[in-house]
């Protein structure tokens, strides 16, 4: 797990001193679009949508990657919108997947 310090420098008795805090968990919360193209006939159009979405979540699975899908709505003109928590880098994902 790569280590982030984040500090800021303050005053004590006269002495600069860091303030270091360190990230414990985190998580990565995304909407993604998987769009259609509108010079594809919408069948077409739909279906490869639906190949880049299935693809996205392999290359999740094969990077070993964790999520959680939390939701997935496939759209009237045939696009897909999916939320998904991820885990970020390599950083412990904590409670947010949960």
């Amino acid at each position: 797990m790569p280590i982030v310090m984040v500090g800021r420098a303050i005053m004590t008795n006269g002495r600069e001193e860091l303030n270091l805090k360190r990230i414990q968990t985190a998580c990565l919360s995304q909407t993604l679009h998987f769009q259609v193209k509108p010079e594809v006939p919408k069948h077409a159009a739909a279906r490869n949508a639906r190949m880049e979405c299935e693809s996205y979540k392999t290359t999740l699975i094969q990077n070993n990657t964790k999520h959680k899908i939390i939701a997935e709505k496939t759209q009237d003109d045939g696009s897909i919108i999916i939320k998904v928590k991820k885990q970020l880098s390599s950083y412990d994902v904590g409670e947010y997947l949960d």
